[in-house]
């Protein structure tokens, strides 16, 4: 499949394989700071290895996928979405990891964050090993990496200097490593001296000194542009992408690059540029508190798991591209479902080419293998119409499609629900008033005019009271047509009448879908008062 889809996902296997050789196992690597809100775009760079760790085991190769927890960063700031702004300000230059949970349901804040995205994860497909920094550099596991930089202090120096004007070289003694205090916890230290082996001195602001062992210490660190590629060695990373930012020219993917082969003799991981995503509409209700994020949470309340991987499988890495929560929305769907069609060949592809490429985007949008009964498609539009009909009452749409479609099996009716949950969420909390609507109860009744009361009355009795009899949508529309030049209305005034006296709106969905849409003794009761 690889060589003949030419997807970015399986180009980028096929490289590391050509780079880094034929291995047992390759490491794959994604990671953050949890220092808030883990946002959309950061889950990017972690579904794209996701897709790139797939590849690689559709090729048959055995893949370790890690995510590093930085959560053995300096807490600089504190984010606005943030509760307890003035408690947590108290923890400033605290490492993550020792910051309290302001919500008080996990042990810190840190923790707090990295929950968040390890429960939302599997329910897109994706379950990495998790790295926990704060964990290993309090083991003491990269002291051996530590000692070399510290070696190395004058290589780093030239290296981290090289990509810089003037202005910005290093000045004075520098040292690759922070140190936080063992008595405040804060990183307001300085180095003193190091013994040329494993003891490091220091000073921190609060007054405290000490002298610790770099094999026993917990709070010594090296700073990020040494720590990254000190870790591609140390877990032997064949593969991580970074964003636009830090693989700009003289970035600090380009002096990672250098420090992880002349200080720790090892070579980069095969990588690629990933671009920002921007975010159109609202995402709901949510979406309107100061500071918020969008993050993955959000995301899934509009769109399924399959329709979210495929946001990102289809879109190059290096593509910037917006994620919608407006009217947009329903084309998204409707391009996933055309997808799925072609993958199943229910639809023809232009070509064996076209085929090829739209199958495997289609293979890696699913959170599993790809079902050998192809889902239940319901139009996300039409869904949103029926879910609307009922009053929100999800279960009782399900029923009505069952019983059109005739039993459903387990996973087509798990994927149903979830599209339903979707439409009905986006339905009610992020979609245009325009789409909105609620259908009226009998007795509930429009202001019309005498002309539009004759014609709603025709539309009782040519369309309504016999819909059961039109074989589709178009036969429909043809029986509404005719009552209008019967009642001597243009046929735009017979929708608006229509409309006025089901929502009581000007506009509203295709009138032929949406009578066909709604139990015809309940069109009867409405349209009876007339």
């Amino acid at each position: 499949m690889a060589a003949k889809s030419g997807h970015w996902a399986d180009l980028t296997a096929e490289k590391i394989i050509r780079e880094k050789g034929d291995k047992e196992l390759y490491t794959c690597a994604s990671g953050i700071t949890p220092s808030g809100t883990v946002h959309i775009g950061n889950f990017r760079e972690i579904i794209s290895v996701d897709l790139v760790v797939r590849a690689l085991r559709d090729l048959g190769k055995q893949v370790r996928f890690i995510y590093s927890w930085d959560d053995y960063d300096v807490f600089r700031k504190v984010p606005k979405n943030m509760p307890g702004q003035e408690e947590l300000e108290k923890y400033l230059r605290f490492p993550i990891t020792m910051v309290p949970d302001p919500w008080g349901r996990d042990e810190s804040y840190a923790r707090h964050h990295e929950r968040d995205v390890e429960t939302m994860l599997p329910l897109v497909g994706i379950t990495p090993e998790y790295l926990y920094q704060a964990k290993n550099y309090r083991a003491s596991k990269y002291a051996e990496g530590i000692r070399r930089a510290l070696e190395h202090r004058e290589v780093l120096k030239t290296i981290l200097d090289k990509f810089r004007d003037e202005e910005h070289k290093i000045q004075g003694e520098w040292w690759p490593i922070s140190v936080f205090c063992d008595a405040c916890n804060k990183d307001d230290t300085a180095i003193d001296s190091w013994n040329g082996e494993w003891d490091i001195s220091y000073h921190c602001a609060c007054g405290h000194t000490e002298t610790v062992d770099l094999r026993k210490s917990k709070g010594v660190k090296l700073g990020w542009r040494v720590d990254w590629p000190m870790r591609w060695e140390y877990e032997k990373v064949d593969f991580e992408p970074a964003g636009k930012d830090h693989h700009s020219q003289g970035g600090s993917f380009d002096t990672a690059r250098h420090v992880c082969k002349d200080v720790y003799n090892w070579d980069a991981p095969v990588s690629f540029r990933y671009d920002f995503i921007g975010i159109k509409g609202s995402a709901g209700k949510m979406s309107s508190s100061s500071g918020k994020v969008i993050n993955l949470e959000d995301i899934l309340r509009v769109y399924t798991p399959e329709v979210v991987r495929y946001l990102f499988a289809g879109t190059r890495p290096n593509t910037e591209f917006t994620i919608s929560f407006d009217l947009d929305v329903i084309k998204i769907y409707e391009d996933y479902d055309k997808t799925e069609r072609i993958a199943y060949k229910l639809e023809a592809a232009k070509d064996d080419s076209v085929y090829q490429k739209e199958r495997r985007i289609y293979e890696l949008s699913q959170t599993g293998g790809v079902s050998e009964v192809m889902p239940y498609q319901v139009p996300f539009r039409h869904l949103c119409n029926l879910i609307q009909i009922a009053g929100g009452d999800i279960a009782r749409v399900i029923a009505g499609l069952e019983k059109e479609a005739g039993n459903l099996n387990t996973e087509q009716r798990r994927r149903l629900e979830g599209r339903c949950s979707c439409a009905k969420y986006w339905a009610e909390e992020c979609a245009p008033d325009e789409f909105r609507f609620r259908l009226k109860n009998a007795g509930e009744k429009a202001v019309l005019s005498d002309a539009e009361i004759a014609g709603l009355r025709l539309l009782r009795e040519r369309v309504v009271a016999v819909i059961d009899g039109f074989a589709d949508d178009k036969s429909c529309a043809g029986a509404i047509y005719q009552a209008a030049e019967e009642a001597g209305l243009e046929p735009k005034a017979l929708f608006r009448a229509a409309y006025q006296a089901l929502i009581g709106k000007d506009q509203g969905p295709r009138l032929a879908s949406f009578l066909r849409s709604i139990d015809k003794e309940r069109l009867l009761g409405i349209l009876g008062g007339y």
